[in-house]
C-alpha cells in the first residue's frame, strides 16, 4: 500500500483545491458551497521520486450535531486512521478560528506528523498574517496559494521527506464495479455491506454521494475495485455546478469500469432516467447488472412477483434483456452476496473466447435456420467470421454486400449467439465487413 497523506480543516479552507493540486488534476469537486465535500476522496501523487496517496475529507465541524456534519465527523476521524502524513488547511484570509482551534486540539493527539498549511496566501500581506497560526502550537507553518501554486513546491518537499519508505507498486488490474443509479436508491448503503465498513456517508439525505469513491473488496480470494458514484438527477434538474460536475464524473466511471451495476428503488421503479444511463454503460460495451433494492419493503409478494418485475423492465429495454435482474436489501444485508458473485459471472462472460472453427460452424447452423435474403437481384452470403477481440467480445463478420444486411438479421444472429453461448450481461458487437 502507498502511504497516504490526508487534508483536513474546516470547511471552505481550500481542501479540495490543494486536493487537485497536489494530484495535479481536478478530480475534487471544487466550489464555494459549504459541504461540497462529504466523502473522502482519494487521489494519487507523486513528489521526489516518491508516490502516494491523498485523501481530500469533508470539512471538520466538531460541535455541530446535523446528521451530515456527524458523518463529515466521523469520515475525518477515519482518514486520521489511515494518514501517514496530516495537512492542517487554514485560511490566511479570515485568520484564525475557535473551528480551526478544534481541529488542531484534535490533531495534537495524533502521533503522526502534522504539518500546518496556511491557504490563500496569495501576497505578501496574507504570508506575513499566517504567523498569527503559531497559536494552534504546531512548530511550523507552510504559506501556500493552492490557485496559483506558489509555495505549494516547499509543503510537497517536506511531505516527501516525511514519507515512510514502500515497496514499488504495481498497477491495480483489478476489476472495476461501478454502482450508478438515481439519488438514495442504496448504492452507498450496498457498498458499506460489501465492504462491512463505513467507507461513504449513509443518510437518507438524496445526493449525498456527489464524488465517485473507489473502495478495495477482497472477495473469494479475488480483489475488486468498488466504485460507488454520485447519484444522478434528471437533466433538468441539473441545475448547480456541484451537481454537473458529479453527472460527469458519473458518467466518467462508467466508461472506466467493467462492470456497471444499475440500482433501482424497488418502490420506485424504472424510469427513464435509468433507462438512459443503462444505456449509456451498453454503449460502452460494460459488463451490466440491474439490482432492484430495498425489495423488503415490497408488499403482497408472491411467486411471480420478481418475474413479473423482471418483465416489466424488459418490455422497457427490449434491446437489453440479456442483462442478469437480482433483488436485494442493502441495508438488511439480503442477498447482497449474491452481487458479487453475479458481478464475477458477468466478469467471466465478457472475456469468453470462441474459437474460429467453431464459430463458422455455427454460422453455418444460423444460415440454414434463416437463411439470408436477396437484395437487388443478389443472394447475400457470410464468408467467414471471427472473434476479434475479447473482454468485451466483438466478433467481425465478412460477407458481400454489408450495407444490404437488414438490421432484423444482425438482431437475429445476436439472439442466435446467445442462445448458444449466453454473454449474460454483457453487450455483444457485430462488425460486418465486405469480403
Amino acid at each position: 500500500m502507498l502511504p497516504v497523506v490526508s487534508i483536513v480543516g474546516r470547511p471552505n479552507v481550500g481542501k479540495s483545491t490543494i486536493f487537485n493540486r497536489l494530484i495535479g488534476q481536478r478530480k475534487a469537486i471544487v466550489h464555494d458551497e459549504y459541504g461540497v465535500t462529504r466523502d473522502r476522496h482519494y487521489g494519487k501523487s507523486y513528489w521526489n521520486g516518491k508516490d502516494f496517496n491523498v485523501i481530500d475529507t469533508g470539512g471538520y465541524l466538531p460541535d455541530d450535531t446535523d446528521v451530515m456534519v456527524v458523518g463529515i465527523r466521523e469520515q475525518v476521524h477515519i482518514a486520521l486512521e489511515e494518514s501517514d502524513i496530516i495537512l492542517l488547511v487554514v485560511d490566511t484570509e479570515y485568520g484564525i478560528n475557535t473551528l480551526d482551534k478544534s481541529v488542531s486540539q484534535l490533531l495534537r493527539q495524533q502521533e503522526k506528523p502534522v504539518l500546518l498549511v496556511a491557504n490563500k496566501a496569495d501576497n505578501e500581506t496574507r504570508r506575513l498574517n499566517a504567523t498569527e497560526f503559531y497559536e494552534l502550537g504546531f512548530d511550523e507553518i507552510f504559506p501556500i496559494s493552492a490557485i496559483s501554486g506558489t509555495g505549494t513546491g516547499e509543503l510537497m518537499d517536506k511531505v516527501a521527506e516525511l514519507l515512510p519508505e514502500i515497496e514499488p507498486e504495481v498497477e491495480d488490474s483489478s476489476p472495476k464495479i461501478a454502482f450508478i443509479g438515481r439519488p438514495n436508491v442504496g448504492k452507498s448503503s450496498l457498498v458499506n455491506a460489501l465492504l462491512n465498513d463505513e467507507r461513504s456517508i449513509v443518510t437518507d439525505i438524496a445526493g449525498t454521494t456527489r464524488d465517485s469513491i473507489n473502495s478495495k473488496l477482497i472477495y473469494n480470494d479475488r480483489d475488486y475495485i468498488l466504485v460507488d458514484t454520485a447519484g444522478l438527477r434528471k437533466r433538468a434538474k441539473v441545475k448547480e455546478n456541484i451537481e454537473f460536475y458529479s453527472t460527469v464524473r458519473t458518467a466518467k466511471a462508467i466508461q472506466e469500469c467493467d462492470v456497471a451495476v444499475l440500482m433501482l428503488d424497488a418502490i420506485r421503479g424504472f424510469e427513464d432516467q435509468d433507462k438512459r444511463v443503462l444505456r449509456e454503460a451498453e454503449k460502452y460495451n460494460k459488463g451490466l447488472i440491474i439490482l432492484l433494492n430495498k425489495w423488503d419493503l415490497v408488499t403482497d409478494k408472491d411467486t411471480n412477483t420478481v418475474k413479473e418485475f423482471e418483465q416489466y423492465i424488459y418490455q422497457a429495454t427490449p434491446m437489453l434483456n440479456y442483462v442478469p435482474i437480482l433483488t436485494i436489501s442493502a441495508l438488511n444485508k439480503k442477498r447482497v452476496h449474491k452481487v458479487m458473485d453475479l458481478a464475477e459471472e458477468v466478469i467471466q462472460e465478457r472475456k469468453k473466447e470462441i474459437g474460429t472453427s467453431e464459430l463458422n460452424n455455427f454460422v453455418e447452423e444460423v444460415l440454414s435456420l434463416r437463411p439470408l435474403p436477396m437484395k437487388r437481384g443478389r443472394q447475400l452470403k457470410i464468408q467467414y467470421a471471427t472473434q476479434v477481440k475479447s473482454n468485451p467480445p466483438v466478433f467481425k463478420f465478412f460477407m458481400n454486400s454489408p450495407q444490404d444486411l437488414p438490421p432484423n438479421y444482425r438482431r437475429f444472429i445476436e439472439n442466435q449467439l446467445r442462445e448458444r453461448y449466453k454473454f449474460k450481461g454483457v453487450p455483444i458487437t457485430m462488425i460486418f465487413r465486405q469480403k
